[in-house]
């Protein structure tokens, strides 16, 4: 896709440091960490968000990533890893990627920053997975 920053990266266009380079994926460092090693993978073809990838896609690309949390513990000598992805809301580049990034107790990074809710009753939890069952 033109002006997508990862597309360039993927066809050689755009410097990165590459940590894996697959047939059906890529994964570079992230030019901003959050710690030194956090790895950006990002399918070979343009998606933008994890709905729009073709689901015979899908689990190649979390096998990809499967291995890349085991390296931050092996290769790093990282206590474990954090996986993450954006869809649209905070996601700065519109090419579907999913963060690997290290994680050591006490490392500074404290969960999710969000407020926390919830449910009014325990029938307006189970019509909220009513819903989400119904869409899947």
């Amino acid at each position: 896709m033109s002006g997508c920053v990862f597309c360039e990266i993927i066809k050689g266009e755009r410097p990165a440091h590459l940590v894996l380079d697959a047939e059906d994926a890529m994964a570079f460092l992230d030019a901003r960490p959050l710690f030194k090693g956090h790895t950006l993978l990002v399918p070979r073809e343009h998606h933008e968000t994890l709905a729009d990838l073709p689901t015979e896609l899908v689990g190649g690309l979390f096998g990809h990533a499967q291995r890349l949390a085991a390296s931050m513990e092996s290769v790093l000598g990282a206590a474990g890893s954090f996986v993450a992805m954006n869809n649209r809301i905070s996601q700065s580049v519109p090419h579907l990627h999913v963060h690997v990034v290290p994680r050591n107790r006490k490392d500074g990074l404290r969960g999710f920053f969000w407020p926390r809710q919830k449910y009014d009753s325990d029938a307006e939890a189970a019509e909220y997975a009513a819903r989400l069952r119904a869409g899947t």
